[in-house]
C-alpha cells in the first residue's frame, strides 16, 4: 500500500505493512479541516492533566534530533512559568513554537506534515499549548509551500483553532542551523536565524523572554493520537524506551526518496526488504541525517531505535536514511562536510574554520592528494575541534571526520595511493542520494 506525493511523483509515501498509519495519510492532496475533523480531529480539550498524564506515560520522545523526552519539555516550561511569582493577570506567561524549519539536508518528514496534513499539526499545537497554558504560538518554517499550507488551513478556521492561543506564521530563510531552538526563538524575536548563547535556554527565557516550548513538528503531530487514544495505545508500536512510530526518509542511489511510517525498534533489513535493497550491497549508511556522521554495513544488523544506535555510536536524529550502495563513503564524507563547511553560522571562529579545514582534507583525500599527516590532522581536529561551537555543527562535522576514519580505513588508505574507482570521476557533491532535492518535489 503506498500513495505517490506530489504532482512529479517524486516522493512515495508509505506506512508499514499491517499497521494504521499514525501521521501518514494516503489519501490525494491536502487534508481539508472537514476531513480531518471527520476523522476525529480538533477534539474539545479535555483535562490537562489527563493529556498530561498520557504524555508522560507514553514515553513520546522529540523528532526534531535529539530524542528528547517530551514531558520533560513540557514540565520544563511550565516551571519556568511567571504564573507563580505573582505575574500580572491577562498575561501571556508561555509561548509555543511548532519548529517546522527541516534544515536537515536529508529529510523531507516535517514539510510533507506541513504541506499534506497542517490541521494534525495545528492540532498537535493547541495540544501543546493547554499543556503549558501558552496564550501565544508560532509555526516556524522556511519551505514556501508549507508556509502557505499552514496559512490556507489557518484561513479554514477563522485564523485560530477554537480553544488554542493566538496564531502566527514565520518564514525564515533555510539553512542547517536556523531549526536549532535558539535560532528559532532569535528569528521569532526579530533577529538572525541563528543560534545564540546558552543559557538561557528556551524553556527559561524565549520569544519575548517568556518561557518557551520549542517543539519538532513531527511531535506535535503525535499529540492528537495521544489525546484520543491513551498511551497504552501509543506503546503498542514500537519498543519500551522508543515507543510509538516515526517518520523515515529514506534515500540511495538512483532512486527517488520514500518517507516510511515506522515502528521503533524495527530491523534494518526489514525495511531494507521494504526498500527493495538487498543488504549485502550496502556499505554503509548516514543514519539520523547529517549529524551522526557514518555507519559502515554493519548498519544492516542493527534495529531502527534510539538505544540500539546510540550504542552502535551513532543516532535515529530525525529519521533521515541515507543508505550508500555505490557511492565512496570517503566522497560522502567530503560532500557531508562541504556542506558544513558552506552551512555554518560564521559566529565561531572555531567552526569557521575548522568545518573549512576538515572540508578541504577530505576533499583532498577524495581527489587523491592528501599524504598521511594530512589524514593526522583530519583525526587530530575531529577530536581537538569537539565541542567548541556555539551550536552542534561543528561537533557534526567532528562526527563526520571520526567515522570516516574509524569505520572505513581500507576506503582511506586506498585514497591516500589514488586507487579508488569510485571517485575517478571527480569530487562528490552533496546531492543524491544523499540529500533530498526539495525543487524536483514542488
Amino acid at each position: 500500500m503506498q500513495h505517490t506525493f506530489s504532482s512529479a511523483g517524486d516522493l512515495t509515501v508509505v506506512p508499514y505493512p499491517g499497521s494504521e498509519p499514525r501521521l501518514l495519510r494516503l489519501g490525494g492532496g491536502v487534508e481539508t479541516a472537514y476531513e480531518y475533523r471527520d476523522g476525529g480531529g480538533y477534539r474539545p480539550t479535555g483535562a490537562v492533566t489527563a493529556l498530561a498524564d498520557a504524555v508522560e506515560r507514553s514515553g513520546l520522545r522529540g523528532r526534531g534530533g535529539a530524542g528528547f523526552p517530551f514531558a520533560v519539555k513540557v514540565n520544563s516550561v511550565r516551571a519556568g512559568s511567571p504564573a507563580g511569582a505573582g505575574a500580572p493577570a491577562g498575561r501571556p506567561e508561555t509561548v509555543v513554537v511548532a519548529n517546522g524549519e527541516e534544515g536537515e539536508p536529508a529529510s523531507f518528514k516535517d514539510r510533507w506534515l506541513l504541506r499534506n496534513r497542517p490541521h494534525l499539526v495545528l492540532d498537535g499545537l493547541r495540544l501543546a499549548a493547554a499543556l503549558v497554558s501558552a496564550r501565544r504560538g508560532y509555526l516556524y518554517v522556511s519551505d514556501p509551500e508549507a508556509e502557505q499550507s499552514v496559512r490556507a488551513a489557518l484561513d479554514e478556521l477563522g485564523g485560530t483553532v477554537r480553544g488554542g492561543p493566538e496564531l502566527a506564521v514565520v518564514r525564515v530563510d533555510p539553512g542547517y542551523v536556523a531549526g536549532e531552538e535558539t535560532a528559532a526563538v532569535q528569528a521569532i524575536n526579530g533577529g538572525r536565524a541563528v543560534p545564540t548563547d546558552k543559557p538561557p535556554r528556551p524553556y527559561e527565557a524565549g520569544v519575548a523572554g517568556l518561557p518557551t516550548l520549542v517543539s519538532n513538528v513531527e511531535t506535535l503531530a503525535n499529540l492528537p493520537f495521544l489525546d484520543r487514544w491513551g498511551a497504552d495505545a501509543y506503546r503498542a508500536a514500537g519498543t519500551a524506551l522508543s515507543p510509538g512510530t516515526f517518520l523515515a526518509t529514506v534515500t540511495s542511489a538512483n532512486r527517488a526518496p520514500v518517507l516510511y511510517e515506522l515502528p521503533y525498534g524495527l530491523p534494518v533489513t526489514d525495511l531494507l526488504a521494504l526498500h527493495g535493497i538487498p543488504a549485502d550491497s550496502v556499505r554503509g549508511a548516514l543514519v539520523g541525517g547529517y549529524f551522526t556522521g557514518l555507519l559502515d554495513h554493519t548498519f544492516t544488523g542493527l534495529t531502527l531505535d534510539h538505544e540500539t544506535l546510540r550504542r552502535a555510536g551513532s543516532g535515529l536524529g530525525c529519521g533521515a536514511l541515507a543508505l550508500l550502495t555505490e557511492e565512496c563513503p570517503v566522497g560522502v564524507a567530503a560532500a557531508v562536510l562541504n556542506y558544513f563547511d558552506r552551512e555554518n553560522a560564521g559566529q565561531c571562529g572555531s567552526c569557521f574554520n575548522g568545518t573549512a579545514a576538515m572540508a578541504a582534507a577530505t576533499t583532498a583525500l577524495t581527489e587523491g592528494r592528501a599524504a598521511e599527516d594530512d589524514v593526522e590532522r583530519l583525526r587530530r581536529w575531529s577530536t581537538v575541534l569537539r565541542g567548541r561551537g556555539a551550536c552542534g555543527t561543528l561537533d557534526a562535522a567532528c562526527n563526520t571526520a571520526a567515522s570516516l576514519l574509524d569505520r572505513f580505513p581500507q576506503e582511506v588508505a586506498a585514497h591516500l595511493g589514488n586507487h579508488c574507482p569510485d571517485c575517478a570521476g571527480g569530487t562528490a557533491t552533496d546531492r543524491a542520494p544523499y540529500r533530498v532535492e526539495t525543487e524536483a518535489l514542488l
